[in-house]
């Protein structure tokens, strides 16, 4: 890719002399993060941090497809309102990003021939990429590009996101999009009111936290027999599985990552971090 996109208000453009952009995971909430200003300030001001991306590759939670696809490519790509119980005025949201189809040529060039990709003419952006993006690069002026999430193994993600780190010399930036913790069955009124943290959010996320600060991906990998109360933090495990696209992305997947985001909304951990 060479291309650079418009720098924003106030944000540097990423050039080569900055090396590779780093690779995300971030908790991406619901459309109610539009009503958390403290957490879109959080969003926002990471993203400030960062030299401007020249296209955004994202991974959701809410996009579980084999074989792999890739989202429509065209300016102005419309929006999935993959959600239900929020008012009207976010079924009216939009996000009108430019064309994004070199990044999709990248994107298929950097896959095996045994990853076979299907490119969608018209699946958008699902509430788990345009949430978090809408917020973090609120002017719409940088290429976004979903990925679905082929499957849970998480060696075979890591080798998705290994192939994706050529990309990130070319500045486009790489993002698992998840929730550290998302036992929504399992939430009461307390949580949803009063944000109190239930205690198998609270030992999930410690555990995932203290792996992360050691880089050990084993155990991360692991979480299905290691990870304290992981049937009440993730009764279902799409949002915690992004994380091994952006571990796989990293320079070295080993490394400590940089934690970023910290805290709960609704009781659940909206842990985020980067890895270089």
């Amino acid at each position: 890719m060479t291309e650079q996109a418009p720098a924003s208000r106030g944000q540097r453009p990423w050039t080569p002399a900055d090396g590779p952009m780093p690779a995300l995971y971030l908790s991406h909430g619901s459309p109610a993060l539009f009503e958390d200003a403290p957490w879109m300030s959080e969003l926002f001001g990471w993203a400030q941090a960062l030299p401007k991306p020249t296209a955004i590759l994202i991974v959701s939670a809410h996009w579980e497809s084999a074989p792999l696809s890739l989202s429509a490519t065209g300016p102005n790509t419309p929006l999935v309102y993959d959600f239900g119980g929020f008012a009207q005025r976010y079924f009216r949201m939009t996000y009108a990003t430019p064309d994004a189809g070199a990044l999709a040529a990248r994107v298929r060039a950097s896959l095996p021939d045994t990853e076979p990709v299907h490119q969608q003419a018209r699946r958008g952006l699902d509430h788990g990429a345009w949430v978090p993006l809408k917020t973090m690069y609120p002017y719409g002026d940088v290429p976004v590009l979903q990925m679905s999430l082929p499957t849970h193994d998480p060696a075979r993600l890591m080798d998705i996101g290994r192939r994706m780190r050529g990309l990130r010399e070319e500045g486009v930036l790489v993002i698992g999009s998840g929730y550290m913790t998302h036992g929504v069955p399992f939430l009461t009124r307390e949580q949803f009111v009063h944000n109190v943290v239930p205690s198998w959010s609270a030992d999930f996320d410690a555990w995932a936290a203290d792996a992360l600060a050691r880089g050990d991906v084993d155990t991360l990998a692991g979480y299905r027999g290691l990870a304290p109360a992981v049937h009440f933090a993730h009764p279902t495990v799409e949002h915690y599985t992004p994380m091994f696209v952006t571990l796989g992305a990293a320079t070295d997947p080993e490394t400590p990552v940089r934690m970023t985001v910290e805290g709960y909304r609704f009781g659940l951990s909206k842990r985020s971090f980067q890895v270089a």
